[in-house]
């Protein structure tokens, strides 16, 4: 597989290191109407899940601050670590598996940078200052009145939407109660909040509004790692120069000897980081599929066939592929069921309680006047259920009683309790002098957790 880095302004743009301002022309065709569906849909949930509840608690959350997070109305804690190392491989891998098919479809479909730039910053900018060439011609004319007011209208209401941006993703961290608290209580309580606020405005801001694909291109990570997993079985959007080549303008039904390309550059006009991908496959391709479009436009009007640019094999396209073989999709979609069916079974089975029990620092047992012997422990408990909830605590030894110091008997939402109890055994009960025992937590009539401990007792007080 070779990797050609080649970043073509769509504007003509020259190869000098200072960056060449993109004028993206304004796409249209089938994979674009059906990325539309894709974007829009996605952009739906991503604005209403957060005001979505599911017993009380949000659909998703992830609030780094309090270390508290909640998928699909289940509350996850720093205890349950091991279940978000779960998830997170399976979005790896998931990543992985789709890349290692797909190339990266992911970039220019499902990518929130990709989704926001096209379908939102993208759309408005070609409503108010025109498609690219009037784009274009606006930035190198005159200051005049008119032009200061198109980019006072187009960053003014691009700073309201990155501002309506920040408040969906802070209601993802810190949910979207405490979001509205600070958007309805007086500035000077929630200084915090409302630098917060800012900052990520900004942040938005300036993103959309300046930075754009040099996202794709140099910042995020994902797109170097296609040279590493793709390979000449996965698809990727490319030209086929096997019947492109040489190129020539030509009209239709006429009889020439130039190949199905017209040279037209309307493939480099389109494309969002400004790459030719007559030239290759290259790390700015997001797969977007705008090229397509163009092309097949172009190639209806000339009576050719389609998808001269289209998905395809990159072995295909170089001559390189000898036979079809999908050996590692299969390996990893093993690996994805595999860790779906590990993560199922940990977030169903997993314990609204978290409990701790240590024994008391310092003690082994105690001889007390009654004959019996006791020892203490100390009780830590996490309420993970995300409501008040009752319990007790049972011993499943017959001989063992539990005399609690400090009567605690429920736990509060998202609340904790410390308990310290004595475990009491009569002398002639004792048989050895450290036992293995058994501790359950009862809400109601259903055990939520189970906990072990020892018992140390010297055998022969009778």
């Amino acid at each position: 597989m070779s990797t050609v880095v080649v970043n073509n302004a769509n504007n003509g743009g020259s190869k000098s290191k200072k960056r060449q301002w993109i004028y993206a022309k304004k796409p249209q065709g089938e994979l674009y109407k059906k990325r539309q569906w894709v974007g829009y849909s996605l952009l739906l949930f991503l604005f209403v899940v957060p005001f979505i509840k599911i017993n009380g608690e949000p659909f998703l959350m992830f609030n780094i601050i309090e270390r508290k997070f909640s998928i699909l109305g289940n509350l996850f804690y720093p205890q349950d670590l091991y279940i978000f190392v779960f998830g997170m491989l399976i979005v790896m891998v998931c990543v992985v598996l789709f890349t290692v098919v797909f190339g990266r479809v992911w970039c220019g479909w499902t990518c929130p940078q990709t989704i926001f730039l096209e379908l939102i910053f993208r759309r408005i900018e070609y409503w108010i200052e025109g498609d690219w060439q009037q784009q274009k011609k606006l930035d190198a004319g005159p200051n005049t009145d008119q032009k200061q007011l198109k980019k006072f209208l187009k960053h003014g209401i691009f700073l309201i939407i990155s501002f309506f941006i920040s408040n969906i993703f802070l209601s993802y961290i810190i949910g979207v109660d405490a979001l509205m608290k600070i958007i309805t209580d007086p500035l000077d309580q929630h200084i915090g909040g409302l630098i917060s606020i800012i900052i990520f405005t900004l942040v938005f801001y300036g993103v959309f509004a300046y930075v754009r694909e040099i996202v794709c291109i140099a910042i995020c990570p994902y797109g170097r790692l296609q040279g590493v997993l793709l390979d000449d079985q996965s698809i990727t959007v490319a030209y086929d120069h096997r019947r492109g080549e040489p190129r020539g303008k030509q009209q239709k039904d006429a009889t020439t000897t130039h190949g199905d390309c017209v040279d037209c550059k309307l493939c480099v006009h389109v494309c969002p980081t400004g790459i030719d991908i007559r030239n290759g496959l290259q790390l700015e391709c997001v797969s977007c599929t705008a090229c397509i479009d163009a092309c097949d436009a172009v190639m209806d009007k000339i009576g050719k066939p389609k998808k001269l640019i289209g998905f395809y094999p990159m072995g295909e396209i170089e001559g390189t592929l000898k036979k079809k073989s999908n050996t590692r999709a299969i390996a990893y979609s093993i690996v994805l069921v595999a860790l779906m069916s590990v993560f199922s079974f940990l977030l169903f089975n997993r314990s609204p309680v978290d409990g701790r029990l240590l024994r008391a620092k310092g003690s082994t047992y105690q001889l007390r006047d009654d004959k019996t012997i006791s020892n203490l422990y100390s009780l830590e408990l996490i309420n993970k259920s995300g409501k008040e909830m009752p319990f007790k605590l049972v011993c499943d030894d017959p001989r063992l009683k539990i005399q609690l110091v400090n009567p605690i008997q429920k736990l509060s939402k998202d609340g904790h309790a410390t308990l310290s109890f004595f475990l009491i055994i009569a002398n002639k009960d004792v048989e050895t002098y450290k036992s293995n025992v058994k501790l359950a937590i009862y809400s109601g009539d259903k055990k939520v957790e189970s906990l072990k401990t020892t018992f140390i007792a010297p055998p022969g007080m009778n």
